[in-house]
């Protein structure tokens, strides 16, 4: 299989090896995390002189005997070799029982360097926070971002391209597909949903109410971007048949948020500097996995997906975002990073005064000098006078930024 690179990753998973700690790499199944640890192998053993690394992957046959932490250690002992720089490379780590208690005592020993994947948010706050505090760096994994989209199926940057990749999402594997051929994309995002609510979800917390959690998740989909409460969710659902309490409704959001599935995003109090707690908005790791669930048609829910991709872009560089609240509206995204923020609205296209209004007036309601976008699909682009300062600029350019 030909190793396409993933820099943005590899470069950072570089920088922290050998460094005294374990590295976890997070994310939802099927976004590439064990194919990154097929490149950080590749790399260990082109750039590591006197390198020896053991890998593990629980899908393997040869991996099967591996079932509890006692037996990780002793696999990796045996394996290692005297006087060479020790690797060790497992992939879906929370699928060993107990595995944090061998390898607390392997980095306790300075056998090796730890890298590991996993799949659930859950386990590893709870087993790695009580057992390995502050010896581990989590390095959270996404689908393809526009970019490594471009990269992977071989294209140039279009408007062709980008609505592909805005309707089909990033999961890397759909490299093997022709994503022109709907039934085939809708069958391979229909067969990672469903091991992800199997293993990562149903399985994994013990669910007994399947039809609900189910339809939790389509009801996320077809209302990501939009501000609510668990109470007002909940009610919803309840509308709609369930026999749920709210209780129950924010139990199984936090396992959709603990697979990988979705991600919250808070809401900031631009003026007064505070979070709010309680009432947020939601977002898909993939917004492929997104569209399989809404029926796979963009009509209607353009602007839903844009923001989801554009809300998935600023994770990958880094920031750490919220949606703005401010007396004269709403801001999309704020988004900080190392004392910095940006502020980002998030639109289809310009089509009037109202909408034009509406974005660069909330940006320019603003009063401080962090810079302010405006990304849409307009083909003209650029500044408008009545509105100094802010920038308009277009989907494609925003997603293959470094912003």
């Amino acid at each position: 299989m030909k190793l396409i690179p993933r820099p943005h990753y590899i470069d950072r998973i570089v920088k922290l090896i050998d460094k005294g700690v374990m590295l976890f790499l997070i994310g939802q199944r099927r976004v590439g995390k064990s194919y990154l640890l097929c490149l950080l192998r590749e790399w260990l053993s082109e750039n590591v002189e006197n390198s020896n690394v053991v890998y593990i992957n629980k899908e393997f046959e040869i991996s099967n005997e591996i079932k509890n932490s006692h037996q990780l250690y002793s696999y990796a002992l045996e394996r290692f070799v005297e006087g060479c720089r020790n690797y060790l490379l497992i992939d879906e780590v929370q699928d060993i029982e107990n595995y944090e208690n061998a390898l607390r005592s392997l980095h306790a020993e300075n056998r090796c360097q730890i890298v590991a994947t996993g799949s659930n948010a859950h386990v590893f706050s709870t087993e790695l926070g009580t057992r390995l505090a502050g010896r581990y760096i989590e390095v959270q994994v996404y689908s393809l971002s526009y970019g490594e989209f471009l990269d992977f199926r071989g294209v140039s940057d279009s408007d062709a391209s980008l609505l592909d990749y805005l309707k089909v999402g990033g999961l890397p594997g759909l490299i093997h597909f022709d994503i022109s051929d709907q039934e085939q994309v809708m069958d391979y995002l229909s067969g990672i949903y469903n091991t992800v609510m199997l293993q990562d979800v149903i399985a994994r917390e013990s669910i007994r109410n399947v039809n609900f959690i189910k339809n939790l998740c389509v009801y996320t989909a077809d209302n990501i971007g939009k501000i609510f409460s668990i109470r007002n969710i909940g009610n919803v659902m309840r509308s709609q048949g369930e026999n749920v309490s709210v209780a129950l409704t924010g139990s199984y959001m936090s396992f959709l948020r603990n697979a990988f599935l979705i991600k919250e995003v808070p809401r900031f109090d631009i003026h007064g500097k505070k979070l709010f707690e309680n009432i947020c908005k939601y977002y898909f790791t993939d917004h492929g996995l997104r569209n399989y669930l809404s029926g796979f048609d963009l009509r209607g829910s353009i602007e839903k997906v844009i923001e989801n991709v554009i809300y998935l872009h600023l994770l990958r560089r880094g920031y750490e975002v919220s949606v703005g609240i401010m007396r004269a509206g709403e801001i999309d995204f704020v988004a900080a990073k190392s004392g910095s923020i940006i502020y980002v609205q998030a639109t289809y296209l310009l089509a009037s005064d109202q909408t034009i209004e509406r974005e660069f007036g909330n940006l320019a309601a603003i009063k401080d000098n962090y810079p302010k976008y405006v990304v849409s699909m307009e083909p003209v682009v650029g500044t408008f006078k009545n509105y100094p300062g802010i920038k308009h600029i277009h989907l494609r350019d925003f997603l293959l930024s470094d912003i």
